[in-house]
């Protein structure tokens, strides 16, 4: 079934809503484009990957969530799956008791933003923003990265997560 056809089925069988939903689909694949990201799947995707790597199983969290490439932009992990299974090994190795809680993720096209609060080793609380960049396949294919140690006090009193 072409896209097209997908929207007279949705027209006929959902009403309007459904099938302008199959409109924008049919417009990005006339426009070249690629289909419209699923935002849900790839937030929640996004926090397995985190998770599963930071928690010591990073070659896993590659298998099931990252693309045929992976560029990296943390300047002290090297490009390419394999430098960020290298990478996570050592800090699971280093840090075992490492824990982490997952504030907030916001997509939007196909970028996720993930707000985290980590603790680490020795009580040292660290906030960090990551953004991760999907493919057409919902697959993860690059990733910036902030951290910043939160601080025993603020002028303004707000936490910073």
């Amino acid at each position: 079934m072409g896209e097209a056809d997908r929207y007279y089925a949705a027209l006929r069988t959902g009403g309007l809503p459904r099938a302008l939903g199959a409109t924008r689909q049919l417009q990005a694949t006339l426009d070249g484009g690629t289909m419209p990201q699923n935002l849900s799947a790839n937030k929640q995707n996004a926090v397995n990957f985190y998770r599963t790597a930071y928690l010591g199983d990073p070659a896993a969290a590659v298998e099931m969530y990252v693309g045929d490439e992976y560029i990296q932009h943390n300047p002290l992990v090297g490009n390419g799956k394999h430098a960020f299974v290298e990478y996570f090994t050592e800090m699971a190795v280093r840090y075992p008791d490492k824990r982490i809680e997952f504030v907030r993720a916001v997509a939007e096209d196909n970028l996720v933003a993930l707000h985290t609060h980590q603790v680490w080793p020795g009580n040292e609380e660290y906030v960090t923003m990551d953004f991760f960049r999907f493919d057409e396949n919902g697959k993860i294919v690059e990733h910036w990265d902030s951290i910043q140690e939160v601080p025993d006090e603020t002028k303004n009193g707000n936490a910073m997560y």
